[in-house]
């Protein structure tokens, strides 16, 4: 479900689907645009020195309210930028995005910065934690309370 009123947010959603990184700097992009950046956060084959198979993820039911208000957040931090964030549910194969930002700008420099910043408080706030599966049959929540 995608929840957003912010103007220049143009996506802030929860999906159980697959990410198509290029649609979303798409959404972003235009003509007053000098700068796309984007951050795709895909699930890698090792954690810690313990190789991984897969993860899971799971989404509080206010993951959606909370994507959004962090969207808008950093969009009026960042004057002129226009952004888009989306996070995957569901069991996710090593290489699928679980995560990804784009952010737009006339300028490099504001949207680097705006993009870092959408990562890490999407990061540090979006209600959504994972379990790890590991190669050797065992499995490790993340982010979970």
């Amino acid at each position: 479900m995608t929840t957003t009123e912010h103007e220049r947010v143009l996506r802030a959603e929860i999906t159980a689907a697959s990410i198509d990184a290029r649609a979303v700097a798409a959404l972003v992009a235009g003509a007053s645009a000098g700068a796309l950046v984007t951050f795709e956060g895909v699930v890698r084959d090792h954690d810690d020195g313990r190789g991984v198979t897969a993860l899971e993820y799971t989404a509080h039911p206010g993951a959606t309210e909370v994507i959004a208000a962090v969207c808008a957040r950093v969009a009026d931090a960042h004057e002129g930028v226009r952004l888009a964030a989306v996070h995957r549910t569901g069991r996710l194969r090593v290489g699928e995005a679980a995560i990804v930002c784009a952010v737009s700008s006339a300028h490099r420099a504001a949207a680097f910065a705006a993009c870092a910043e959408l990562v890490d408080e999407l990061k540090a706030l979006l209600p959504i934690w994972k379990e790890q599966r590991f190669t050797d049959g065992t499995t490790e929540w993340v982010g979970a309370l």
